[in-house]
């Protein structure tokens, strides 16, 4: 079985979004795995064939932990032209780099990414594809040329089948990711890792359907300030408490 995880390079979970000039930004915040694509990468494992990691854009942190945790290729997209993509410019081209490895029973995803949060690349990736899409896996079961997956939603636990190949985004209900090994880390650090451009994928830069301004605009915040006085401490207490009654913030 052929199977390929598709990986996000984020800022670090920690970073703290700021606005500096009208823009949003990270400031120096280290690059890593978006931690949704960690259990992507830990369902894609377990399936028992051959992984090959694929990203767009980024400096290969991600790809190199996901070769860590023991995927056994990674592919980076890279092109000067993919500076605007938007999620359905990304599904594009992610199809074509899947299509383009060639023979894949699955493709595994994260439920979303944590910069953009849009999490509906796994979607728009398998309708380019034409494959069903199964989304926020917590259990996938595979019989031959069929799978069952076990859904988290809201309401609790939906089973779907469906033919494969299969497009699947996987929830933290699945299961803890591994840990990369000291060995896998070692590894990883001297793989090459080859880069392929739109022209290598055989597509032109899809035209971006969504702009993104890139202006952080935070909610205005009208702030008023009262002094409670009184003769006495029991006397400003006593109106402190009376209007945070009246304020209904109790």
């Amino acid at each position: 079985m052929k199977i390929v995880v598709c990986i996000k390079e984020v800022p670090d979970s920690a970073a703290t979004l700021v606005a500096e000039d009208g823009q949003a930004t990270w400031g120096d915040a280290p690059l890593v795995i978006n931690p949704w694509d960690e259990f992507a990468v830990e369902a894609a494992l377990n399936m028992g064939g051959d992984v090959t990691a694929i990203s767009m854009g980024g400096d290969k942190t991600a790809l190199k932990h996901a070769l860590a945790m023991g995927c056994k290729e990674a592919i980076l997209v890279s092109d000067d032209a993919l500076t605007n993509v938007d999620t359905q410019g990304t599904a594009k081209i992610l199809a074509a780099a899947i299509q383009k490895v060639g023979d894949v029973n699955m493709a595994f995803f994260g439920k979303q990414a944590i910069d953009g949060d849009a999490g509906i690349t796994p979607a728009q990736t398998a309708r380019v594809l034409g494959w069903p899409a199964l989304t926020l896996a917590a259990s996938i079961e595979v019989d031959g040329e069929n799978v069952k997956v076990e859904r988290s939603v809201e309401e609790g636990r939906q089973t779907v089948s469906a033919a494969l190949p299969a497009v699947f985004s996987l929830v933290k209900e699945y299961g803890e990711p591994r840990y990369p090994s000291f060995m896998g880390i070692r590894k990883a650090s001297r793989a090459n890792i080859p880069e392929w451009d739109l022209a290598e994928l055989g597509i032109e830069n899809p035209a971006p359907l969504v702009e993104y301004i890139d202006t952080l605009n935070p909610p205005a915040r009208d702030i008023e300030i009262e002094m409670i006085g009184g003769g006495s401490p029991a006397e400003i207490a006593e109106t402190l408490a009376e209007r945070i009654m009246a304020e209904k913030i109790l």
